[in-house]
């Protein structure tokens, strides 16, 4: 069950691999996740000694949380991987010039887990080719519908 997608980053990038990672969460942000106030557009994934961390992604915490902790809403959260696929990860992102990106945070088995996405960078013409091609697709349904009238 999807909780929050991250449409832009189709737009953006192309995806090549796609990994789902668990992510370590506080009490109030799993509360928060499940209440769907989570926003991930803004957010980016990056490698530090070894881990892989989700910066940018905004949980909204809910008004009667708790009352002894400081909810702060744009932590650096940690995803959990395999340590093949970290590693994996980090020879595709340093030398291959490969990036990640967060796709969607969806629930698997009652756990909040984050797919992520090994991209490749698109340059404004790849953007435009697949705004007429979305355009293309849309008029051709109308026509088709206004057809079959």
């Amino acid at each position: 069950m999807s909780i929050a997608q991250n449409k832009k980053a189709f737009f953006d990038y192309f995806i090549e691999e796609k990994y789902e990672a668990g992510i370590v969460l506080e009490g109030w942000e799993v509360k928060a996740i499940r209440d769907n106030r989570v926003n991930i557009k803004e957010a980016y994934v990056i490698i530090q000694r070894g881990e892989i961390y989700l910066i940018g992604c905004h949980v909204t915490p809910l008004g009667a949380a708790s009352t002894h902790i400081r909810p702060d809403a744009i932590r650096t959260r940690k995803l959990l991987l395999h340590n093949e696929e970290i590693a994996k990860l980090i020879g595709k992102v340093e030398r291959a010039g490969y990036t990640l990106v967060p796709l969607d945070m969806h629930f698997s088995k009652g756990r909040v887990k984050v797919q992520i996405g090994l991209a490749k960078g698109k340059k404004q013409h790849d953007k435009r080719d697949t705004e007429k091609a979305r355009d293309w697709e849309r008029e051709k349904g109308r026509i088709m519908r206004a057809h079959n009238k």
